[in-house]
């Protein structure tokens, strides 16, 4: 787990990586912006050769997830797995030709990408919050991968510290699921799912891991009460601006 691969001014958000290595392939979970591409391939060059890389893993096609697709495309062989919905979008961020017959489209439901001598699961995270999105559940680890699910707007430093006990980290993450979450329905569909599976950490793309059975049921508990999204929206979110925008 990358944390900090860039210096935090406020210009951009925090962002984990994830490096998941079995054998002789290796996936790359949401590899990030430009900003961090060249302390995270030297980081993965001290693990793996970035020359044998399998696959790049995007939770979505958000800038802060694959940004930096073009120079991963060009540095290394290996192939994009993405939802299918973002497919023909992916070229978008590299040059011409770079994503042909590497990218591999991965269908609504999900399904069980091999990695070496075991797998990945896709898992169906959809409008948490992208229209087509997914969670990587290593079933080795028992670590669940949970892209913009459990986001805390915190410091590098302090994504690397696991949260244990949940009800202090609430007021780190509610804000950003309140408004970035589509709705509660699809929260409680999602937990519905993930309280079947054999989690010891579950961890973000922002922000810190939560580690522990108990720190991840209560999570499981608190979303499953978050109004979010369309929860919350009025007729007053609809209205012609009357404000200036600010352009100094």
């Amino acid at each position: 787990m990358f944390t900090d691969l860039f210096e935090e001014d406020g210009q951009a958000v925090q962002a984990n990586q994830f490096l998941v290595i079995d054998g002789e392939q290796a996936a790359l979970i949401d590899p990030g912006g430009n900003q961090a591409f060249n302390e995270l391939l030297m980081g993965v060059g001290r693990e793996f050769p970035p020359g044998k890389l399998t696959y790049l893993l995007a939770s979505h096609a958000d800038p802060d997830i694959i940004a930096s697709l073009d120079r991963w495309m060009t540095s290394t062989p290996a192939r994009l797995v993405i939802s299918k919905l973002w497919e023909r979008f992916a070229p978008y961020l590299t040059k011409f030709g770079k994503t042909q017959s590497r990218i591999i489209g991965v269908t609504d439901a999900g399904g069980v990408l091999p990695l070496g001598r075991s797998e990945l699961v896709l898992l169906p995270a959809h409008f948490m919050h992208s229209e087509g999105n997914f969670h990587f559940y290593d079933p080795v680890s028992c670590i669940l991968f949970t892209g913009d699910l459990g986001v805390s707007l915190i410091s590098g430093v302090e994504a690397r510290e696991f949260v244990t006990d949940l009800a202090p980290h609430i007021p780190r993450m509610e804000g950003f699921h309140r408004r970035y979450m589509a709705s509660n329905k699809i929260l409680r569909l999602w937990t519905r799912m993930a309280r079947k599976l054999d989690v010891k950490m579950l961890v973000p793309q922002h922000g810190a891991p939560i580690l522990g059975r108990q720190a991840i049921a209560d999570f499981y508990d608190w979303l499953d009460g978050v109004n979010c999204g369309i929860d919350l929206v009025g007729e007053s979110m609809y209205q012609y601006p009357s404000g200036a925008i600010d352009v100094k």
